[in-house]
């Protein structure tokens, strides 16, 4: 069988790393079995139609290294690959639905649906317009042939399935196993609305069959419906592709799926890419790579204790029968773990080049040589390129203040003499990659605690204890920026 898998999101919003994670698995499965992965969307629903969603999602999937092998922007055989766009085909394909009886119109009108259901909710019952009421209604079982045309000509009926009551439908999902469901329990789902646009349901098993889909991957959201997307590839007697639901991305606590609000109110984020005024992934600072990484891991398990995997690696490793029935709890700081093993393994001009919008806050009369040592030298403390500022500042800025705890401490081991020493060093203009060597020398007369040197040294030109390598820090900064912040820090110590 000739593997064709497809991503078919709805251009309502931004694309949520939910559904980045379907596509990711749409993605990994295509190119681990030779297949094609395409892009379809599924844009019917003109009233939640959002401007610039269309646009969103193609530059996210592009940014996340799965660009499909078919879409709306790269056409194959089978298109158009908007769902708006394929209205001709629709029609045909409900017409021969028509002719064979299982399908039929219906003329009934809000008000009376609504009627009809609230009176089932007083019986305590669940409305369902199916063989055992549809013959009440409004519709072409009901109506005389002459008022049929007549309604049929005003064309603002819709278009029923006709469910067949008393059969049991037997669906299989590879990861789900089989799901059994009495036809009872279905309605007769609404096919073509009142407008001429077909409903997700027809219009996705028509698409799918199409486009010579195989295998449909897709979230778990989408299970219930199986059962009746059966039912209308039976009544076209078309061979069903093989199925497959994803677990849900969970909150991070407690009950139920990741959602856009949870992302605001803890201050992570849900979309790839900058959405309204809600910053992604991207905009973060994580490498497009690390997240993809990192969503592989929500609900799949490669066997192995390996967690940081290349696409390539991704794609050797992925495995159907790998994917877990339970939801996958989405963790953040895991997620900045990932992004920081692969900064940290990155190579460094590399990501200067892919990523300057990070490292504007570097003077641009600097070289490029200082700014990839500088990003060498604070790389390994990042989790996120956004946490590339605050890092580097120290570069840039004279420290402002002092830890006064540590200042305090340090005070009462009279360090002035270090101080002076390294300024004799600087003055010299002695390689501060050499002043480790020369200062144990130095220190072997004078007895210090090396604990206090470096603390001394590291107060004076950082103004705290952490940051990178102090002797690079000091090469970087070079002779006159070192001796006015040693210069600058002696009268602390008064």
């Amino acid at each position: 069988m000739s593997v064709r898998v497809r991503f078919a999101p709805s251009p309502t919003g931004g694309l949520h790393i939910g559904g980045v994670r379907t596509a990711l698995f749409n993605y990994l499965f295509a190119k681990k079995n030779n297949g094609k992965f395409i892009l379809r969307l599924e844009d019917t629903d003109r009233n939640r139609f959002v401007e610039g969603a269309e646009e969103y999602i193609v530059n996210a999937l592009d940014w996340a290294g799965l660009t499909p092998d078919e879409s709306p922007t790269a056409p194959g055989a089978f298109g158009p690959y908007r769902q708006s766009e394929r209205k001709a085909l629709y029609k045909d394909e409900l017409e021969k639905l028509i002719a064979s009886g299982k399908a039929y119109y219906a003329f009934d009108t809000q008000d009376e649906l609504t009627a009809a259901r609230s009176e089932s909710e007083k019986k305590g019952e669940v409305f369902k317009y199916s063989v055992h009421n549809r013959a009440k209604f409004r519709n072409a079982i009901s109506l005389s042939k002459e008022e049929l045309e007549n309604e049929i000509n005003k064309g603002e009926g819709v278009v029923r399935l006709k469910v067949t009551d008393g059969e049991t439908i037997v669906v299989k999902d590879k990861i789900r196993g089989v799901i059994q469901i009495n036809s009872d329990e279905i309605d007769d789902k609404i096919l073509m609305k009142a407008d001429g646009m077909p409903t997700y349901h027809f219009a996705n098993i028509v698409d799918d069959h199409h486009m010579q889909i195989s295998h449909v991957i897709r979230g778990e959201e989408w299970l219930p419906s199986l059962p009746l997307h059966k039912i209308i590839y039976e009544a076209f007697n078309w061979e069903v592709p093989i199925f497959m639901h994803l677990p849900l991305i969970l909150k991070p606590e407690g009950k139920g799926k990741l959602s856009k609000r949870d992302g605001y109110k803890a201050g992570f984020p849900v979309f790839p890419l900058k959405w309204e005024k809600n910053p992604g992934f991207k905009e973060r600072g994580f490498l497009p790579e690390a997240m993809i990484n990192y969503l592989s891991l929500l609900g799949w398990n490669p066997g192995s204790e390996q967690e940081i995997f290349s696409l390539e690696e991704l794609i050797n490793a992925f495995e159907i029968d790998k994917i877990q029935k339970g939801g996958a709890r989405f963790n953040f700081d895991k997620a900045k773990w990932v992004n920081h093993k692969y900064l940290e393994n990155s190579d460094t001009e590399s990501i200067l080049e892919r990523f300057p919008e990070f490292f504007k806050v570097l003077p641009s009369t600097w070289s490029e040589k200082k700014r990839t040592l500088i990003l060498s030298a604070v790389k390994e403390r990042l989790n996120l390129l956004e946490e590339f500022e605050n890092n580097s500042r120290l570069f840039f800025e004279d420290p402002k203040n002092y830890d006064e705890k540590v200042l305090e401490k340090i005070k009462k081991k009279d360090p002035e003499e270090i101080i002076n020493y390294v300024i004799e060093l600087s003055e010299k203009e002695i390689d501060p990659l050499e002043w480790k060597s020369l200062i144990t020398e130095w220190n072997e007369k004078h007895k210090y605690s090396f604990g206090v040197v470096m603390q001394s040294l590291r107060l004076a030109i950082v103004g705290n204890l952490s940051g990178p390598d102090l002797f690079l820090i000091c090469s970087l900064l070079g002779k006159d920026v070192t001796l006015k912040r040693l210069k600058k820090f002696k009268p602390k110590l008064k």
